[in-house]
Parts: structure tokens; sequence; C-alpha cells
């Protein structure tokens, strides 16, 4: 078992949340018991998940969505009062991390994505974007076939460019607004999770190839990477739970 502040401490020492201006608290949401032996992880803290892991005997979950977004209703009624009661009732923490789990240089879900997309040499080019190069040129209609076979999910492209595809950039989740950066940097493609009306023809006037790959298909993978760690620093139980979402 580890000390459920001791994880807090060494989680905030790895992403240092203090570092960001985010939409929502990062770290400890919802208090439950202070010893973790078991932590369950997912991309978002929804009622699903939160059954998974009373069923896993969890006591900790660690989501990279959680709770408290800015502009919401912050009364505690409804779905956030039943996921609320679920957490209160089993005695089972809540933390999360957002904008410090997107960008971190290891564990973060830039990083992780451009592993399990083998992109090489990836590296932050401004704010949350990242760029990188592909092991081999490949044409727009296999780089979406890749994109398919890796995250198990078939991707949205639009826009026209160069016939082959390099160099590449990337931020996870709803991430279409930062596609200007990877035009400015003049990449042959932009990868996000989700995509807005605007975002197809900026894609087609500035001849670059855009991908929409799935908000929660491009964030799965920071959790796990972090819960793996959490488990050998800490000795803890840890499992990766998907619950499916087609966003």
């Amino acid at each position: 078992m580890a000390d459920r502040n001791e994880v807090l401490t060494k989680i905030n020492e790895w992403l240092q949340p203090s570092d960001f201006q985010d939409y929502c608290p990062n770290g400890l949401q919802v208090e439950g018991k202070s010893e973790i032996n078991t932590v369950i992880s997912g991309v978002t803290a929804s009622k699903a998940l939160i059954e998974a892991a009373i069923e896993a005997n969890a006591d900790m979950i660690l989501v990279h969505h959680g709770y408290f977004w800015k502009g919401e209703d912050q009364r505690i009624k409804g779905m956030k009062r039943d996921r609320l009661k679920q957490l209160l009732d089993h005695d089972i923490n809540l933390v999360a991390y957002h904008l410090p789990l997107d960008d971190h240089p290891e564990y973060g879900n830039n990083r992780q994505l451009a592993d399990v997309l083998g992109i090489l040499n990836p590296r932050p080019l401004g704010g949350l974007v990242w760029e990188g190069e592909l092991q081999e040129a490949l044409t727009p209609e296999k780089f979406s076939l890749h994109i398919a076979r890796k995250l198990h999910r078939e991707p949205l492209r639009v826009g026209e460019g160069v016939s082959e595809i390099r160099r590449v950039g990337w931020c996870t989740g709803a991430a279409q607004g930062f596609i200007d950066k990877a035009i400015e940097a003049g990449l042959d493609a932009y990868i996000s999770g989700e995509i807005s009306e605007p975002t197809t023809h900026t894609a087609r006037e500035c001849g670059i190839h855009y991908y929409a790959a799935g908000h929660h298909a491009t964030e799965r993978y920071g959790v796990q990477a972090l819960g793996k760690a959490l488990a050998e620093e800490f000795g803890v139980n840890q499992k990766f739970i998907d619950c499916d979402n087609p966003v």
C-alpha cells in the first residue's frame, strides 16, 4: 500500500501542475481513503469508469478528464451528484490532471501518441503542439490507414497538400484550433482529436492534410503511462479501463 498524500506529492513533482493556467483543478478532486493499493486509470471520470473501479475494489481513480470545469453549473445535482455519491459511498479518491498530462515530455498525451504512431524525433513545436517525422513518407490515404490501425478508430481526413507526408504536427484532444501553428511551421499534416467547422476550410485553403483522430482515441495513452509509473514507484496495483467513446 501507499500513502495517498505521498502519491499525490510524487505526481505533482512529475507533472508540475502549478506551471499551468488550467480550466479545472489538477490533482485530488474528490478525497477518499488515505491508503492506496489499487489504482484504476481511464480517460474520463464517467459513471461507467467509476462503476468499473468499484468492481475492481479501487482506492484511487486516475483520469485526464475529471470534474469542475470553468463555466459549468456548480450545483451538485443530476449526473454530477450521482457520480460524486458513488465515489463518496465507496471512499474512492478521484485524481485528475488535464493540461499537465497533455504537456509532460515523458508521460504526456502528446509524447505518448508519438510512440503509438511511430513518429520519430517528437518535440514541442510551441505551446501544446508537437512535431516530428514519419519513419517513411506516406501518401495521405496510407497515413490515414496507419492512424486507424494504431488507434483502432478511422480518422476524418480533410484538406489538400503534398502528395507524400513526412513532417507532421499534432496535439491531442480538442486542439483543432492549433492547426495554424502547423501551417506556419510548414508541416505536411496536422493531427488533433476533434474537428470544427472552420478547420475544414483552413486545411483546404492553406495546403495541409488534417486528421481528426478522436478526442478519446488520442488521449488514452498519457494516463496509462502515468499509472504504470505509479505502479513502479509505489508497488501499487494499477489497471487502465477503456470506456468506449466514439468522439
